[in-house]
């Protein structure tokens, strides 16, 4: 059986929840908030400047919001058996993520995936600005991730597979060898090679030809 590589998008494809409107909801914004992350996952609203809106909000949390946050996270019914069903085929799981890494990093250990990348957001004196640092983890980074991640792993692009639910996982689904829509908006429906539309992420792996 030949080695794969599968990206997985986190937000409400790894786990059930947008990090952003849980950190976002102890900022008093929540509501702006996931408005402005539901016009993103549609594709409505270009994900960069989405982003920069809904960071702007979190100024003035301390880091330690980071904790509590992961606290509440859950995984999505079935993600960490798919996970460890690729691993056990010797499979190389990844995440690549429009979040945030302070939250991605601990989430990605918690399943045995060192492969990630994802959003920084500044902070002074453990005090968030409202500001990313670095560059924006948005659809064209999410393909190049997955093509930087294959070629590290030397693993052929017809042997790769991307999952997510949101226009910012588009890119990244149509550089895979096979982009699978979870539980996603219309738009992503419709462009993926296949759509999956099931309570656990189990799921996709009757679409995977092993």
């Amino acid at each position: 059986m030949p080695a794969h590589l599968v990206v997985l998008d986190v937000d409400s494809t790894l786990i059930t929840a947008e990090v952003i409107e849980l950190l976002a909801e102890r900022a008093g914004s929540r509501a702006e908030v996931a408005a402005v992350t539901d016009l993103a996952m549609r594709g409505e609203i270009d994900f960069a400047e989405s982003l920069k809106q809904r960071v702007a909000t979190l100024a003035g949390l301390p880091t330690s919001v980071f904790a509590d946050v992961l606290d509440e996270i859950e995984f999505t019914p079935g993600a960490q058996a798919l996970v460890a069903t690729f691993q056990q085929r010797g499979w190389t799981a990844a995440l690549v993520s429009g979040g945030f890494v302070e939250v991605v990093e601990p989430l990605a250990a918690k399943v045995n995936i060192t492969l990630f990348r994802a959003n920084r957001l500044e902070a002074v004196d453990g005090i968030l600005t409202g500001r990313t640092v670095g560059p924006v983890v948005d659809s064209a980074a999410k393909a190049h991730a997955l093509e930087e991640f294959a070629g590290q792993l030397n693993i052929p692009i017809a042997h790769t597979i991307a999952i997510g639910d949101g226009a910012n996982d588009l890119g990244m689904m149509a550089a895979a060898g096979l982009g699978i829509a979870f539980n996603a908006k219309p738009k992503v429906q419709q462009l993926a090679d296949v759509a999956v539309n099931a309570a656990s992420l189990e799921a996709v792996l009757d679409v995977i030809e092993y």
